[in-house]
């Protein structure tokens, strides 16, 4: 795998399908809010479509509802997704927890963007044993725009000074990748999440990784 020709400063990571393998029980949580809720019933493949988008535009696409009656799904998926989100529900990709405390210790700043909400991030980042490692958080709660807006990356880089061109945001949905592209960032895209390899391409990924750990080899 060829390096990066610019050394970066700062790694941004998306969660969902990234670091945390989270589609089953994001899809059992959904199927059980369209049961609770009488909604049309969606195909998992409809529902897994729209991970990476913010849970009140992913109901506004699958159900072509108002942002009124798409907060109120949001607000039953997040009850329903509490109840069946015990410890060990969700657990860290091959690699994950390893690689990004090897990242840390190279100097690189990680960070994550994400359309969960900062609360559930921040458990999980708990559950992971990565609070000293992961240096930044954005939620969907924490930015106006969201994915595939560039708003989340252009925050994270004020945040810490630091230039587009010096960042590399890693994602495994076209949502994630977009973002990054729009910020003028480098993208890497995982193909083992959510989205294909086909898709992150069409997306405009610079790079695209079968395994977390391939991070390292890139970064250098």
């Amino acid at each position: 795998m060829d390096r990066l020709e610019k050394k970066i400063k700062l790694v941004i990571l998306d969660f969902d399908g990234t670091m945390g393998d989270t589609q089953q029980l994001i899809l059992d949580t959904f199927q059980a809010t369209i049961e609770a809720l009488h909604l049309p019933l969606r195909s998992r493949e409809a529902c897994a479509s729209t991970i990476g988008l913010p849970l009140v535009q992913a109901f506004i696409s699958l159900f072509n509802i108002d942002k009124a009656e798409a907060e109120k799904c949001r607000d039953t998926y997040h009850n329903i997704f509490d109840q069946l989100n015990v410890k060990g529900a969700v657990v860290p990709f091959p690699c994950v927890i390893k690689t990004i405390k090897e990242l840390s210790a190279r100097g690189y700043i990680v960070t994550i963007a994400s359309s969960r909400g900062r609360g559930s991030l921040e458990n999980y980042v708990a559950e992971f044993d990565l609070k000293n490692d992961i240096q930044f958080l954005l939620g969907v709660d924490d930015t106006v725009k969201h994915k595939p807006d560039p708003e989340p990356v252009l925050k994270t880089l004020t945040h810490f000074g630091i230039k587009a061109d010096e960042a590399i945001i890693v994602g495994d949905t076209k949502f994630d990748i977009l973002m990054g592209v729009r910020a003028g960032s480098l993208t890497c895209g995982v193909d083992y999440g959510n989205g294909t390899r086909d898709e992150l391409k069409a997306a405009g990924a610079t790079y695209i990784i079968s395994s977390f750990s391939d991070l390292l080899k890139l970064v250098g």
